[in-house]
């Protein structure tokens, strides 16, 4: 299946490895247990959403959550809150579960966990779910210029 996620890559040149595993519950662990890839390496797509209703995609490790007070600060906004699930797939054209930076219907700003900078490749969903893409760290950073930061909870 070739997602936009895909067709975004290919047309930036980017090399990536598509990964498939039988999507049976949603969530970074689920998929990094299956695929045999270390949990820290995966990355969740989570959208966002400051106090002025501008969205974001945070990128963070499949084994922390984010910290909302954290991202507010990189962001200088006063609030962040998690978007809804309607939210979050109306603005990426994509399903919780499936939801990638790449390629998605809105061009969002990219906050990253600072943590996944440690890893030279890192996994990401593809655009649906059961299909992640496992690129260079290096890569991502050049095609979304993230604002890097710790965002972890504590």
């Amino acid at each position: 299946m070739k997602t936009r996620a895909i067709t975004f890559l290919e047309s930036k040149k980017i090399n990536f490895e598509v990964l498939n595993y039988e999507h049976e519950i949603k969530g970074a662990k689920f998929a990094a247990g299956v695929l045999n890839v270390p949990i820290e390496q995966m990355i969740k797509s989570i959208v966002i959403k400051d106090n002025n209703g501008n969205f974001y995609f945070c990128l963070m490790p499949g084994d922390m959550e984010i910290s909302t007070k954290k991202a507010a600060k990189l962001l200088g906004a006063k609030t962040v809150d998690l978007s809804k699930q309607e939210e979050a797939e109306r603005i990426t054209g994509y399903l919780v579960g499936g939801i990638s930076p790449f390629g998605s219907k809105k061009n969002l700003p990219v906050l990253l966990n600072s943590s996944l900078l440690n890893f030279e490749d890192i996994y990401i969903n593809a655009g649906a779910r059961g299909i992640i893409l496992k690129l260079k760290s290096a890569d991502l950073i050049k095609t979304l210029n993230p604002i890097t930061g710790d965002l972890s909870a504590e």
